[in-house]
């Protein structure tokens, strides 16, 4: 189902450091998780990717190393505390404006 991207621009920040949270990754590996994990609604391209790991890394919310994995040196990026508390922030401001949309919508069915 395609959604409209004005829906997760906003919150593309959230889903990476939440994916990240769980194990240190490489971004096609964020990617195709992404999208398999949402039925494809989230269909993340690098230039919309990198970018917004190199201002994670820059706002010290991760942190990124590099690693051989199958043959391949591929930069793998972690989590920093910094990242958690931030992610913790974001989850609850998404589940308060979650919980106000959801409230609307039954107000006007």
């Amino acid at each position: 189902m395609k959604v409209n991207k004005n829906m997760v621009s906003g919150n593309t920040a959230m889903l990476i450091l939440k994916l990240i949270s769980e194990k240190d990754m490489y971004g096609y590996e964020m990617i195709d998780t992404l999208s398999k994990r949402s039925d494809n609604v989230f269909e993340l391209k690098v230039g919309t990717l990198y970018p917004l790991l190199h201002s994670m890394v820059q706002s010290g919310y991760l942190e990124s190393y590099n690693q051989e994995a199958n043959g391949k040196l591929r930069k793998y990026y972690r989590i920093t505390p910094n990242g958690k508390k931030y992610l913790e922030k974001m989850i609850e401001e998404w589940n308060a404006y979650a919980n106000a949309v959801t409230s609307m919508i039954q107000y006007s069915v």
